[in-house]
């Protein structure tokens, strides 16, 4: 069972690979030594790892097996920092003195930290966190294969026994060896880093439980208590994406209760599950969803005639979300207000379910991740078919679907009048299979019998409008008086409002017109940090520095100058005069980033001056081989039209005070659940770039 782990193990997601480096087994096959190098992608800050100059940790581990001894010696040391930090691990396999069915393991493990360029507190602290989080991760593992073993029929494996020319020979001659610990446990040391001389040591039998850490995120008492039942695949799936997200940008990393419900959306396939998570955190970072609920009131006739509220909870303890929706003037509310007023106003009651959902969690002790969410249809009549209501709706649906997978427990659908299979034949097809099946829905009064209401909610909290005795405080709903209704200029121009209010800035870049950034440092050593996203064709992102301030933007058209669009702002603060090498100098390595891609990174300023962030229309090179252009560069061209580009940016300037010694420094300037993009290579190529001028 242990050496399936090798040569690599999905269920340690930082054991990337390894090699075999020497064999040895002994005539009479009692002894088997292997000495193995083992590649590890640690879980640590990438910035630590820039500064560290890599991005794996390679661990040699030797196993040495007694079959006479029936005993089982791992040891391993680390090859990488070897003269900066020293890590040794032991690891031993052996029968129980009272049972011989019984398996013992120990395990100890010391780190000697001796220097790590000035960031000796913080490896000491990523190391013991990782380290004990893990141990009881190797016997996870060896159960998970023991099982496999099981399944394939194998139940029983013979003990060893000598060869009749051997028999002779001295029972007590055998090679006693050290040999290497766990692939788990250099995980555990690796990522835990290097700390100043800590010895672990931990021993158990495997009828004794192996006790986690509150911050151990595999711990089998917080799935059980946050997420529910996992099978190891399962788990081995949220940790390898959880891993990805961390390794991939900075910032927060949404909880582990979000991302499974993007791995539930799509039957666990991690691909997938990326794709729709990442373009949700763009989506999320854009919008500022994040601080809907802590920035955004919503206008006075929403919160007098939307008909919709929380209620209590159902009888699985999930937050109920009561809709009145047939006694809503949907036509009022989109006359009034605009599709973007009513989606802003779902997204933050979707965000206030999220909200609830940790609350019951914590107050009912079992993890509820969804909500149930009842429809009352009464008065529902052709005034709700209206076309543009309709299509406010299938849009809201189509956001809600996107961005928060898994989150519809139930939904119950009461007093159905005649006109409802017409809605939802226009609405069906887009809700998602998985999602349609939680759709209970009565007609007339078929919620009051068997089967109906009583079955998901308590008696005491059944609504006073469908026969409880609970008064309900859900707004009535009512027509929307005509006077608070709208022009559409007036609507476009709230709805561009609406979706601006951000801290993220616009920009237009053209060919032959960037748009440039001015950051003046006063103190060497300072942080220039940048976060931002290529919404349409691809630019070259430079950083330029210059002791002498460029000459403000002009308002001609020649030379510098500023140009305002419906799109962003276009800014040139590099006059044509300026000579690269005599009046400024590049300080980054010019990187090229795709239409869709999300790119962070940092600089460490080394003088003071004037500092320009360009981004720079991307042109398509031609062929190397033959004047004609590639089938790529000619489809990649007609997405560009008009040779316009648009970026979102966001910059920040980290004092040097802050930055030194911190690691999280970096991590502060970045919103709430940050973004990804489905391509993460430009995040990468930033943070190796952002180092250089260090």
């Amino acid at each position: 069972a242990y050496e399936r782990r090798f040569p690599t193990c999905p269920l340690i997601p930082m054991f990337v690979a390894s090699d075999t480096v020497s064999e040895y087994k002994s005539e009479d096959e009692a002894i088997h030594i292997i000495e193995r190098r083992c590649k590890l992608d640690i879980d640590a800050p990438r910035l630590l790892k820039k500064i560290a100059g890599v991005d794996y940790v390679y661990f040699v581990q030797k196993n040495s097996l007694n079959r006479r001894e029936r005993t089982l010696h791992i040891e391993a040391y680390n090859e990488t920092f070897s003269n900066r930090v020293i890590i040794n691990e032991h690891c031993s396999y052996t029968v129980h003195p009272d049972n011989e069915d019984w398996t013992c393991f120990e395990q100890s493990a010391s780190l000697d930290i001796k220097s790590f360029f000035g960031f000796e507190s913080t490896v000491e602290k990523i190391a013991m966190k990782q380290y004990t989080s893990n141990i009881k991760k190797g016997k996870e593992i060896i159960e998970y294969y023991l099982k496999q073993l099981e399944e394939e029929g194998i139940t029983f494996v013979p003990r060893w026994t000598p060869p009749v020319a051997c028999k002779l020979e001295s029972s007590t001659s055998h090679t006693r060896r050290p040999v290497s610990p766990a692939i788990t446990i250099p995980d555990s040391a690796t990522k835990e880093g290097l700390n100043n001389k800590e010895i672990l040591n931990t021993s158990s039998s495997p009828s004794e439980p192996t006790a986690g850490t509150p911050d151990d995120k595999l711990d089998a008492d917080y799935i059980k208590r946050y997420l529910g039942d996992l099978t190891p695949m399962q788990e081995s799936c949220l940790i390898r994406l959880r891993q990805w997200l961390q390794e991939t940008h900075k910032g927060k990393i949404p909880k582990d209760e979000h991302i499974l419900r993007f791995l539930r959306a799509r039957d666990f396939n991690i691909d997938k599950a990326r794709e729709i998570l990442c373009q949700s955190l763009t989506w999320r970072k854009q919008h500022q969803v994040d601080y809907i609920l802590d920035t955004w009131n919503p206008p006075q006739v929403l919160q007098d005639y939307y008909a919709g509220g929380w209620h209590h909870h159902d009888k699985d303890g999930r937050p109920l979300y009561v809709l009145r929706l047939g006694q809503m003037d949907t036509k009022g509310l989109v006359r009034a207000l605009g599709e973007e007023a009513l989606l802003r106003y779902v997204l933050s009651i979707n965000e206030e379910g999220l909200r609830r959902c940790e609350e019951n969690t914590k107050v009912f002790g079992r993890p509820i991740s969804s909500w149930t969410c009842l429809v009352d249809l009464e008065g529902l009549n052709m005034r709700h078919l209206w076309r543009p209501g309709v299509k406010a709706l299938l849009r809201i649906i189509e956001v809600v679907e996107a961005n928060y997978p898994e989150t519809l427990g139930r939904l119950l659908i009461l007093r159905a009048p005649r006109v409802f299979p017409v809605l939802w034949t226009l609405v069906s097809p887009f809700i998602d299979d998985n999602t349609r099946k939680k759709f209970l829905i009565y007609a007339g009064n078929d919620y009051q019998g068997p089967g109906g209401l009583l079955d998901y909610i308590d008696k005491e909290i059944i609504p006073d409008f469908l026969g409880g005795e609970c008064m309900c405080e859900v707004p009535e709903g009512g027509l929307v008086p005509k006077s608070l209704y709208r022009t559409a200029e007036e609507l476009e121009n709230e709805d561009i409002k609406l979706w601006t209010e951000t801290i993220y800035q616009s920009a237009s870049v053209f060919k032959g017109a960037p748009h440039e950034v001015l950051i003046q440092i006063v103190d060497a050593s300072s942080v220039i940090t940048w976060d931002f996203d290529v919404c349409k064709g691809d630019v070259v992102f430079n950083i330029f520095h210059s002791k002498r301030a460029p000459q403000p933007p002009k308002k001609d058209s020649l030379g510098a100058h500023s140009i305002t669009s419906p799109g962003g702002n276009n800014v040139q603060l590099i006059d044509k005069i300026w000579q690269l090498g005599r009046d400024y100098s590049m300080v980054e390595s010019p990187l090229i980033c795709k239409e869709g891609e999300s790119v962070q990174g940092s600089h460490v300023t080394r003088w003071p001056g004037f500092y320009i962030l360009q981004w720079k229309f991307h042109s398509m090179p031609a062929c190397a081989t033959t004047n004609l252009p590639r089938v790529d560069d000619v489809l990649a061209s007609l997405q560009v039209s008009s040779h316009k580009c648009k970026v979102m940016y966001y910059t920040e300037v980290i004092g040097s005070e802050d930055f030194r010694g911190s690691m999280t420094s970096l991590e502060s300037s970045h919103s709430g659940f940050s973004q990804l993009s489905a391509a993460t290579t430009s995040s990468s190529q930033s943070h190796s770039s952002s180092m250089i001028s260090r």
